[in-house]
């Protein structure tokens, strides 16, 4: 495989998930000749990586505001800068060449795709063959198994020559600043990382975001503070009422058992049902079921919602950590990656 071929797929981008305070920092504007990555004592500067960057097709990042795709442009070509230079540095260092090395430590050890592997994923991914038979997509399927396969050996090898020559990033990210001072919140106030979560009671992506948050939050303990704040989708009709009746839980003090029992069980998120969990969590009944029918945080959920798409949320899960934006269902390593970074920054 040629190297030109390893960085179109180093730089394949990750699909996201999504229902279509003293922490945060501003970022400093930086010019074409600042310094955003070093890998050892190599510099790599802001125009460095815009050749690279500014190739790349603007939906490859969806609908994010321009200021966040710019962002993850850069990123995605410092990765690839950083990737290239470790892999020639490697090959220097045993006198050989790029494509030599990747071929002797990627290429050949990347697991055959079987007929099987590709029956496992045809049965797995129905709706997006669209109907068609085994047949018909067996080569595009294998394809695409075979490049998966190529990339995560590829920056497999790639985080293991980090561990020889360190790569470090300074490219200031763009931060957002949200309010978050009436909002239910867990953790200290002082705490180093913001996590504000904009979220959807109904939202599969959230269900499936909330065990993620609770190992991040079990994980790095009182470093971060926790806020919620509504963003229930129109083509969710439980999403809003569910909403209005967690702010009516907090009232009594209850929202984080409340919101754990709503996403404990999405298919009980009715009006009969938000009421039969305010009462099972022994809250005053007659108060909550005034509160939620009375529609009393309407407004409440209104102003979460154009919060966020006054900071450039346009689907759910969507998070900030410290004001950056983390959209999607992602995997705990996406918010431990951002995490890290935040820390290391203080």
């Amino acid at each position: 495989m040629t190297l030109k071929l390893w960085r179109v797929l180093w730089i394949a981008p990750f699909v996201l998930f999504a229902c279509s305070s003293s922490a945060q920092q501003t970022s400093r504007t930086q010019g074409p000749a600042d310094v955003v990555a070093t890998v050892g004592t190599v510099s790599i500067t802001l125009a460095d990586v815009d050749v690279k960057a500014m190739q790349q097709p603007a939906n490859a990042f969806g609908t994010e505001k321009l200021i966040f795709a710019l962002y993850e442009a850069r990123r995605t070509a410092i990765d690839e800068i950083a990737g290239e230079k470790l892999i020639d540095m490697e090959a220097k260092s045993r006198g050989t060449t790029s494509t030599a090395l990747i071929d002797s430590e990627i290429t050949s050890k990347i697991q055959t795709v079987t007929d099987g592997d590709i029956a496992a994923w045809y049965n797995a991914n129905q709706s997006r063959v669209q109907g068609a038979q085994l047949d018909q997509v067996k080569t595009p399927i294998r394809n695409l198994l075979i490049q998966q396969r190529s990339s995560v050996a590829y920056q497999s090898y790639v985080e293991q020559l980090k561990t020889k020559v360190p790569v470090r990033i300074t490219l200031e990210p763009p931060r957002q600043k949200i309010a978050t001072a009436d909002s239910p919140a867990q953790g200290p106030a002082s705490a180093p990382i913001e996590l504000v979560e904009f979220s959807d009671f109904q939202c599969p992506y959230c269900y499936r975001a909330h065990p993620v948050i609770k190992q991040v939050l079990n994980t790095y303990g009182s470093k971060i503070r926790f806020v919620y704040r509504n963003y229930p989708l129109p083509n969710h009709p439980n999403a809003r009422p569910a909403a209005e009746a967690a702010q009516c839980a907090n009232e009594q003090g209850q929202f984080w058992p409340y919101h754990d029992r709503l996403f404990a069980d999405q298919t009980k998120l009715g009006n009969d049902d938000l009421k039969a969990s305010a009462a099972a969590l022994g809250m005053d009944a007659a108060k909550f079921n005034a509160c939620l029918d009375s529609h009393k945080y309407k407004a409440r959920v209104d102003a979460d919602t154009q919060a966020g798409n006054e900071v450039g949320v346009n689907g759910t899960p969507a998070f900030f950590i410290n004001g950056r934006l983390l959209s999607g269902a992602q995997p705990y390593d996406e918010f431990k990656k951002v995490i890290d970074e935040e820390l290391a920054r203080r």
